[in-house]
């Protein structure tokens, strides 16, 4: 698999203008450093360990537990099945999404944010990316949807801004 995580320059806010626009500390990337989203793929450990709760409560079914024991056992297993089969690796990055948001549209992106969701039952990540038009103010706004996984546009939605007063 190719990894999608190209280096790009980091976005980055001059200490003077974070400073004149009171920009918090948590949010300041100069003082905090870059944020990468988890990779939900971690999932996996938290399957594990309820497979190793399931382990347990069936230990203690043969020590002398009692066999209603064995419902606990059931879920527990299930549980943990469905974190390891809900554990999708996420091979595109935010930086990757935003671009490819940005290619998606037919207006000049200006502004734009991503947050990751999950779709379906098997939680398939999803970046869901809000962008703005470049002139100011932004005379289109649009949401364009990208799997995480294969880096795909799933969907491209785009409408006018209405003016404001």
């Amino acid at each position: 698999m190719t990894d999608r995580r190209p280096e790009l320059p980091p976005i980055e806010v001059a200490a003077d203008v974070a400073a004149a626009a009171g920009m918090p500390d948590d949010l300041d990337a100069n003082l905090v450093g870059p944020y990468e989203v988890p990779d939900p793929a971690r999932r996996r450990r938290a399957g594990l360990v309820y497979f190793v709760g399931t382990g347990v409560v069936v230990a203690g079914m043969a020590l002398g537990l009692p066999v209603g024991m064995s419902v606990i056992a059931v879920v527990l297993a299930a549980i943990g099945g469905y974190h390891l089969v809900a554990a999708h690796h996420l091979e595109v990055s935010d930086k990757v999404a935003l671009t490819a948001a940005n290619r998606a549209t037919e207006f000049p992106v200006g502004h734009a944010s991503a947050v990751l969701g999950f779709e379906g039952i098997l939680a398939r990540p999803v970046w869901n990316v809000l962008v703005f038009s470049a002139d100011d103010p932004p005379s289109q706004r649009g949401l364009v949807r990208i799997d995480g996984q294969s880096g795909d546009v799933l969907e491209t939605y785009a409408e006018d801004v209405q003016p404001v007063g």
